[in-house]
């Protein structure tokens, strides 16, 4: 498997501290059948003051570090990245990364506010050659009210990524249930560990996936961890890409998530 969102690189943000959480975090992944990794760290200015050739450094760094210890996990770069002023200029700079150099970058919308005019910005980024990535939309506070919005961005050619542990009530009943109906609805493109630590957020795909494969199907699971994730790091373009799929009993499915949520509101 390919996981495309990770916190990994130690010391930089809120993920890993050490190196050492780092090096453990490498054998969850590799232990729980992921053989490449993305180091996402955040890009946020005022907070996070990352960027490409820092990542890049760090990536090396670490990379270095797992292939003295034996442990079989290749790493790329990327960030994950807040929607700013600039967004595009850092893009063709290369202070802010892509996924491994390609076209794709993982974007992450405010937990807790609507970012304004996001549909616009989206389009803008489109429009100048890059496919944004909305990185864990089930686990935003304002998704409720917003769902027609997510779903207009990936008809404007915007993918989405739900993380894993959502999927297994790691973030609560709420995003469980946001993250089924992404899945559901055929509107995941990727899941990913968004993994901080080798503690609670660790990197682990499996169990989530066991979730996309009974509300999908396996070959739809398959491409969210693995063929899409490959065709991002080969840069591939989106319209190349499987659409993701819908599950076939949706309404039967749709009462039942609602009927689970209402009952834990």
């Amino acid at each position: 498997m390919i996981d495309l969102h990770s916190h990994i690189l130690p010391g930089i943000d809120d993920g890993a501290k050490t190196l050492e959480v780092s090096l453990e975090m490498a054998r969850i992944a590799v232990d729980d059948g992921i053989r490449t990794m993305a180091c996402t760290p955040h890009i946020y200015p005022g907070m996070y003051m990352n960027d490409g050739p820092g990542i890049a450094a760090a990536r090396d760094a670490l990379q270095a570090e797992l292939d003295q210890a034996g442990i079989a996990l290749q790493l790329v770069v990327g960030a994950d990245v807040h929607l700013v002023p600039g967004l595009i200029d850092g893009l063709r700079s290369g202070q802010v990364p892509t996924l491994h150099g390609s076209r794709y970058f993982l974007l992450e919308p405010s937990h807790t506010t609507p970012p304004p005019r996001l549909e616009e910005s989206v389009f803008n980024l489109i429009a100048s050659g890059y496919t944004p990535v909305i990185t864990h939309p089930e686990r935003l506070t304002w998704v409720e009210g917003h769902f027609p919005v997510f779903q207009r961005l990936i008809g404007q050619g915007a993918w989405m990524q739900v993380t894993a542990g959502a999927l297994t009530g790691m973030f609560g009943p709420r995003a469980k249930y946001w993250g089924e109906r992404f899945v559901g609805d055929g509107l995941t493109h990727l899941l990913a560990t968004d993994a901080h630590s080798n503690g609670r957020r660790r990197p682990r795909l499996s169990e989530g996936l066991a979730v996309v494969e009974r509300l999908v199907g396996a070959q739809e699971a398959r491409r969210m961890v693995l063929e899409r994730p490959q065709a991002v790091l080969d840069n591939a373009p989106p319209q190349e890409h499987e659409l993701p799929q819908k599950e076939a009993a949706r309404p039967t499915l749709i009462r039942q998530w609602l009927s689970r949520f209402r009952s834990r509101a």
